[in-house]
Formats: structure tokens, sequence, C-alpha cells
């Protein structure tokens, strides 16, 4: 066989299949995302407040004290850290924080909550987490709630932030 013909041959298998593989690719249902990305929106005042976060389910599991372990610092959702952005400063639980974006953490207890605004804006979940770029901590006091939240959700309200989660409500205080 010549050259040519064996170029031929094998282009023409390449081709078959490359364009098999594609087709098959294409008929293949999406997958449901299992924290699908989110975005909670609005006016505090006359600031505007951004949370981005993606939103994993309970899936008939216990949550707080069993996924989310008491007393260990939180992405505050799932894959990357949440991030909040204030257009203009703000005081959370009466302490001022500049405007900017932050990383969102938390550190989950039975009583009360540490919530942690982190400069560095850009990281995955908590495991490069560095106490060192805390820009504010507070704490604040968790609500139980007589309604499942299945997915994760966070509110803006004229009076701040609400996580939602499976029984739980933790409101945050800005102004």
């Amino acid at each position: 066989m010549k050259t040519t013909q064996i170029l031929r041959h094998l282009a023409f298998g390449l081709a078959t299949v490359l364009t098999a593989s594609t087709s098959y690719a294409q008929t293949e249902a999406p997958k449901d995302k299992p924290s699908p990305a989110a975005t909670a929106s609005g006016k505090i005042g006359a600031t505007d407040v951004t949370i981005k976060y993606s939103s994993p389910a309970v899936k008939g599991r216990t949550i707080w004290g069993g996924l989310e372990p008491y007393g260990k610092v939180w992405r505050a959702g799932a894959n990357e850290a949440t991030t909040v952005e204030f257009s203009k400063p703000v005081k959370v639980e009466g302490k001022a924080l500049p405007a900017g974006t932050y990383s969102l953490f938390m550190i989950p207890t039975e009583k009360d909550w540490t919530v942690i605004f982190n400069k560095t804006a850009k990281q995955w979940g908590a495991y490069e987490y560095d106490e060192k770029q805390d820009a504010l901590r507070v704490t604040v006091k968790p609500r139980k709630s007589n309604t499942l939240t299945e997915r994760l959700a966070y509110e803006v309200t004229p009076n701040g932030l609400v996580l939602r989660w499976e029984y739980m409500e933790v409101p945050v205080a800005v102004k």
C-alpha cells in the first residue's frame, strides 16, 4: 500500500470515530447538577447586595451536626466558596465592613454561629481558607424553622441576609 492510501484510510477511520462519539454525546440527556449555582440579590437601604452560591439539597440527610459538623469552618454553600458583594460600606451586626466582594464562611454551633467575611473572594470551598484574610467576624443566633427548606437558599431582605436550609434559618443584620 502506498503512503497516500494509508493516510486516507487513517483519516477516514478517525473521522468515523469522531462523528460517532460526537453523535453519542449529543444524544445523552444532561444530568442535573447536585448543587446548582444560584444568586440572591436585593437592596439594603441604598446598598446593592449580591450573594452567589451553590445550592446543595438535604436529600434526607441530617445537615447540622451531621453533613456540616458543628465547630468547623463551612463554605456556606457547596463547590466554590459563597461570595457576597456590597456596593457601599455597611454595618453587619453593628460592625463596619467596607464595600467590596467577600467570601462568606460560617462556623455553626448549636447555640450561635460565627459569620465570616473573608477578603479572598475566589476560593474553592474552605480548603484554603485563611483566617488572616478575614475582614469581619460576627456572631448571630440561628432559628429553628418548622418548614423544611430542601435546597440551601439565601435571601436579601431590608434588614440583612438570611440563610435557610433544612430546618434552620440564620439571619444576619445588615444596615
